[in-house]
């Protein structure tokens, strides 16, 4: 279903009992609301959750920023490491202000919020700028922006810029094993056949590359969001995987002890994925967490 909020058409799935407890999940760089598992949707909707999901701006079936241009990343990356100012296609507190409206259009008042990855960057900036709308926060494998922290490791960064090498649904879904093979878990490896599956549904709904660089830079342009952590008030649950290359643990560690009141899950063998075998231990966490709320 697509509706528009903040001003911008976004594509949502509103799933469970609509008397349920609201929770939006906000999914990370260049992924689509299908790259939420199919098994943590049910398993959070068993537990009384009314999960929305949606596709964030540039990214699956919402819309498109094509006309921003594509971001020249060599560039960016220089003046990145440079420190010299930025200037993003739309920033992380766009997407947060995207996020909102998403609960505007469905009159949520308040919800319980789950951000993966860049999905967590924008949740720290909608915890921050709008304590009354949050009941929760939850926080996976993500990270406060400091440049303080441990970085990717060079082989999870050389990866996620690699291009695929072919056009066609084959060579994407060829491009997904490689990037999941560098960042994903070395303890819960996935199933293969089940993976490509899964993997060309999603390439076949959408792939849109250019949108991924755009969102990059938003990330860069951002830079250290540690002074909004102190401001969060919702009761905040970290998950964080020990073996992640790409948001190395650490990161992790830094947001739970900054967060106040914040719990924390640091899973041994978890790297920058979403393991099927971790799905309990997922919903059990972000329930508990809930219920710290009421």
């Amino acid at each position: 279903m697509q509706i528009s909020a903040n001003g911008i058409a976004i594509e949502i799935e509103d799933q469970g009992s609509p008397n349920g407890e609201p929770l939006l999940m906000i999914m990370g760089l260049g992924m689509q609301l299908t790259s939420w598992p199919d098994e943590l949707v049910q398993a959070l909707v068993s537990r009384g959750f009314r999960v929305i999901r949606f596709d964030n701006r540039d990214a699956g079936l919402s819309q498109s920023f094509d006309h921003l241009g594509v971001p020249n990343i060599p560039l960016t990356t220089l003046q990145h490491f440079l420190r010299w100012p930025l200037k993003p296609p739309y920033t992380l507190a766009d997407m947060a202000r995207d996020a909102l409206g998403v609960l505007d259009v469905l009159g949520i008042a308040r919800a319980h919020v789950l951000g993966a990855s860049l999905g967590g960057m924008v949740a720290q900036h909608l915890a921050a700028e709008n304590p009354g709308r949050l009941r929760s926060l939850n926080l996976m494998m993500t990270t406060s922006g400091s440049r303080r922290l441990p970085q990717a490791t060079l082989a999870a960064r050389k990866v996620m810029l690699r291009r695929p090498q072919g056009q066609g649904d084959d060579a994407l879904v060829q491009h997904y094993v490689e990037l999941f093979r560098v960042i994903g878990s070395p303890a819960y490896p996935h199933d293969s056949g089940m993976f490509r599956e899964r993997a060309l549904r999603n390439v076949r709904r959408a792939f849109r590359p250019a949108g991924t660089l755009r969102q990059l830079v938003a990330v860069a342009a951002d830079g250290d969001r540690t002074p909004l952590l102190g401001r969060i008030q919702a009761p905040t649950h970290v998950i964080h995987g020990e073996a992640d290359p790409l948001i190395p643990a650490e990161n992790g560690r830094d947001l739970a002890r900054r967060i106040p009141n914040a719990t924390s899950d640091l899973i041994a063998g978890m790297g920058h994925d979403l393991p099927l075998q971790l799905v309990p231990r997922y919903a059990e966490g972000i329930a508990v967490n809930a219920a710290r709320w009421a």
